[in-house]
C-alpha cells in the first residue's frame, strides 16, 4: 500500500511544488475538502497539500472523505491531524461540516472496467448525486473554487483529428460503458447550471490515461494498470487483442501538477484537457517496452485473443486532445514515459 513516506512519492512532491507558475499562495491558511481521497489522483493532491503545510508552513487544513476507511487509513498513516482529517462519507449522502471550506476537489468516482461492469449505478450516483450534493453544500459556504475530475471520454467518438474543449462527439447511451462518460457529462452540466444560477465557481479537468504510484493493480481492467501489475508480480504480459490500439499516458505527478494549475490558475467555469499527447504508443509496443525496461523480471509478451471482448471496455479509439488551453496556464509535462514506468514500478517495491 502506498504511503506518504514512499521515496517515489517524496520525489514527485518536490517535482510538483517546484512549478513556480502555480499560485500555491491561494492555499495558505485555507481548508480544502477532497472527496474520494484514497483514489490515486486525490491521494497525490492530499500528499502535496500536506507537504506544503508540514514543510512549508502553509497551514492548509485538508478534509478527506472516503468510503473504505481501512484503505484510506493505510494510505494516510502517520499524517498529523493538525493538517489532515479523514472522514468516512459517501458522496451520494449530503455532506455537512462545521468547518468553513475554501476549496472543494470532487474526485469520488470509479473508472475501472471492473466496476463499470459490476456497479454502473454506483458510478452514476457518485458523478450525478454526489456532484449535486457538493454543489448544495457549496451554497452554504463561500468557496473560492470547486474542481471536478472529469474524463476525456465525455468527448465520445472523435469528430475531428484533434479535440479542443469545445468539440463533442456522440456515443451509444445504451452501451454498457455509457454509465461513466454520460454521468460525467451530466456532472459538468450541473456545475455550469449552479454557476449560472447561484454563482458557485468551478473548473473541470478532463483527464486522459493517468498512471503512477498508488494505481490499482491486479484485475483492474485498464491496460496500464494490468501491465504494471504483470511487471510488479513478474508475470507474463497476456494481451487479449492484437495490441494495435494506440494510447497516450500521463504520469501521475504531471497530472497532479495540471490539477493544481486548473484549481488555482484556471479561468472560472472552464474545462481543461489534461493529457500527454507527446508520446502516443500502441499497446503491443507498450507491452514490449515493459519487458525491455525490466529484464530482471523475466516477463514475456503473449497474445491470447478471445472471440468476443467485454462491453465494459471503450471502443471509441484514442481521442487526441488539444493541450493549448492548459499550456497557456503554464503547465508542461516533466516525466517521460520510460521514466514514469520505472518510477511507478519502483513505488510498489
Amino acid at each position: 500500500m502506498l504511503t506518504y513516506q514512499n521515496k517515489v512519492v517524496q520525489a514527485d512532491i518536490q517535482l510538483i511544488i517546484s512549478q513556480k507558475k502555480i499560485n500555491f499562495e491561494k492555499l495558505r491558511n485555507k481548508t480544502v475538502l477532497i472527496t474520494g481521497v484514497s483514489g490515486m489522483l486525490a491521494t497525490y493532491l492530499a500528499y502535496t497539500l500536506y507537504y506544503l503545510s508540514d514543510k512549508e508552513a502553509f497551514n492548509i487544513q485538508i478534509i478527506g472523505t472516503a468510503r473504505n476507511m481501512a484503505k484510506a487509513r493505510q494510505k494516510f498513516e502517520g499524517l498529523s491531524e493538525d493538517y489532515f482529517t479523514l472522514i468516512q462519507h459517501d458522496v451520494t449522502i449530503p455532506f455537512q461540516t462545521n468547518h468553513q471550506i475554501d476549496f472543494i476537489i470532487h474526485a469520488a468516482s470509479n473508472a475501472s472496467p471492473k466496476f463499470i461492469t459490476t456497479d454502473p449505478v454506483g458510478i452514476i450516483k457518485a458523478n450525478t448525486i454526489g456532484t449535486l450534493n457538493l454543489l448544495e453544500f457549496a451554497q452554504t459556504q463561500k468557496i473560492e473554487n470547486l474542481l471536478f475530475l472529469s474524463t476525456r471520454e465525455i468527448y465520445g467518438k472523435a469528430i475531428k483529428q484533434q479535440l479542443s474543449e469545445n468539440d463533442y462527439g456522440g456515443f451509444d447511451i445504451l452501451a454498457a460503458r455509457a454509465c461513466y462518460p454520460e454521468s460525467k457529462r451530466m456532472a459538468e452540466t450541473l456545475l455550469m447550471s449552479y454557476y449560472l444560477q447561484f454563482g458557485i465557481p468551478f473548473n473541470v479537468a478532463r483527464i486522459a490515461h493517468t498512471y503512477g504510484p498508488g494505481m490499482e493493480i491486479g484485475n483492474d481492467g485498464r491496460i496500464m494498470n494490468d501491465l504494471i501489475s504483470n511487471v510488479v508480480n513478474s508475470q507474463d504480459i497476456i494481451l487479449k487483442s492484437d495490441g494495435r490500439a494506440e494510447r497516450a499516458f500521463c504520469y501521475l505527478a504531471d497530472t497532479t501538477t495540471a490539477l493544481f494549475f486548473i484549481l488555482l490558475n484556471g479561468a472560472s467555469a472552464q474545462a481543461y484537457n489534461v493529457a500527454n499527447e507527446d508520446e502516443p504508443i500502441m499497446i503491443r509496443d507498450l507491452a514490449h517496452k515493459m519487458v525491455e525496461l525490466f529484464p530482471e523480471k523475466g516477463c514475456s509478451v503473449v497474445f491470447d485473443i478471445p472471440k468476443t471482448m467485454s462491453s465494459a471496455y471503450s471502443r471509441d479509439g484514442r481521442t487526441v486532445m488539444e493541450m493549448t488551453k492548459i499550456e497557456h496556464l503554464g503547465w508542461q509535462r516533466q516525466v517521460r514515459l520510460d521514466q514514469g514506468i520505472k518510477k511507478t514500478v519502483e513505488s510498489f517495491e
